[in-house]
């Protein structure tokens, strides 16, 4: 019976073992394509979230904008004497008191889109900080491409150099090669081996900084699709008043000044006057004296000097606020026009620079190692003379990824500043 549960025990074990494995296999093969990295970035970002939740809160803050202060009661003794009279009429009384303040309900709109305007600057501000992550998940998905497509490289310069040393370990005994060329042989293989090592923690590192992003735990592994290819938006960088409609730090300016607006017309409200009324109703204590009551209407007088002197100074305040703000759009509008153009004409000189290599240079640099490899297996050439080849094939072919990898960059920053989805 022992024996049996133990038994038991162990295949619950290996069942929980294999499951993991299973588990662990799926998640390895769980590939992103980049619209789904933004996507998770839009939806779990916690700090997306923050604006989010900020902008819930001033529309609650304004759904209560137009509520009348409370209500006041109270009770207590009325010209009760501090001895006592035979006079019943000079007992005294016992007072009960309610009053209510309404304020002017001018204030109590202005306050309210003062508040609803504080929401939508919330809003633009989280347009504003997802177009900026947005282009850090963009940069690092391409950074990553870029780093598979290294290591597929780098492993095709490991089989070349391996084969190199294989075909100068055979030659040696017999005399057809130099120990310093299998010597060298080896070096270079080791140094691709480190450059691998150094590529793969790359892209661990993109992969973290991605998970980040994305709100995911720092262990999620997973895939990406290396075929994708960036394609540039063309846009009329003269256009400012487009451009200033796509710009969500634009948009903000905007709103802020919309607000500073609401807010002066909040000040401005300050002038109107606010009512009080408030009854009391007084109880006789002595007999005869009969039951009395008082009502009273009172109203704000704000446009008296001493007290509008303040709300004034803060509406003149608000005003020189607005023109700085309107300065700083200006400035944004004409340094993005020329920010753009530049950028439009080095993606366009890069991308030269791509076909270039992809059409002349690395097809010829290929057809020179061939060369110098077949003639080696001939015994017509040198190994330096063949590693020389496969060096400058080898560098040339990272040169050509590093400027692809420029042109990806250079691609999110021209969608970051024109605010391209």
């Amino acid at each position: 019976m022992e024996k049996f549960k133990s038994m038991k025990h162990r295949i619950k074990n290996i069942s929980i073992v294999v499951f993991l494995l299973i588990a662990a296999a799926a998640e390895a093969q769980q590939r992103y394509t980049l619209d789904s990295v933004i996507t998770r970035v839009k939806a779990h970002n916690p700090m997306l979230k923050s604006y989010r939740v900020r902008a819930d809160a001033m529309n609650a803050y304004a759904a209560g904008a137009r509520s009348l202060m409370a209500p006041e009661a109270g009770g207590g003794l009325w010209m009760l004497p501090y001895r006592t009279v035979e006079d019943p009429r000079d007992k005294g009384q016992i007072m009960v008191s309610v009053s209510q303040k309404f304020t002017h309900p001018a204030k109590l709109r202005a306050n309210q889109n003062y508040l609803n305007s504080k929401a939508a600057i919330e809003q633009a501000s989280e347009a504003y900080v997802f177009n900026e992550l947005r282009a850090q998940a963009k940069t690092l998905y391409y950074q990553w491409m870029v780093l598979e497509k290294k290591k597929s490289v780098l492993s095709d310069n490991e089989t070349a150099v391996s084969l190199m040393l294989k075909l100068a370990q055979l030659r040696y005994p017999y005399n057809q090669g130099k120990l310093g060329a299998i010597y060298k042989a080896e070096g270079k293989l080791q140094e691709i081996r480190n450059m691998m090592l150094m590529n793969d923690n790359e892209i661990v590192q993109k992969n973290l900084q991605l998970n980040q992003l994305m709100n995911l735990p720092g262990a999620t592994r997973y895939s990406i699709d290396t075929g994708y290819r960036a394609t540039q938006l063309m846009y009329d960088e003269t256009d400012t008043a487009a451009l200033a409609e796509r710009r969500s730090d634009i948009r903000r300016i905007d709103k802020s000044i919309q607000s500073m607006r609401l807010n002066q017309a909040l000040e401005n409200s300050q002038a109107k006057p606010d009512f009080n009324i408030s009854f009391n109703h007084m109880f006789a204590r002595g007999a005869g004296m009969p039951n009395q009551f008082m009502l009273l209407g009172m109203v704000s007088i704000p446009i008296a000097p001493w007290s509008s002197k303040m709300y004034k100074a803060n509406l003149h305040g608000m005003e020189k606020e607005i023109e700085s703000m309107k300065s700083e759009r200006v400035s944004i509008l004409n340094e993005l026009q020329v920010m753009t153009a530049g950028m439009s004409n080095e993606i366009v000189t890069l991308r030269k620079q791509i076909e270039n290599y992809e059409k002349r240079i690395i097809p010829s640099l290929q057809k020179n190692y061939e060369s110098l490899m077949r003639d080696y297996e001939e015994n017509r050439e040198e190994l330096p003379n063949v590693i020389d080849g496969w060096e400058t094939l080898s560098m040339t072919r990272l040169q050509y990824l590093d400027t692809v990898q420029k042109y990806y960059e250079t691609i999110v920053n021209y969608e970051k500043q024109i605010e391209n989805e």
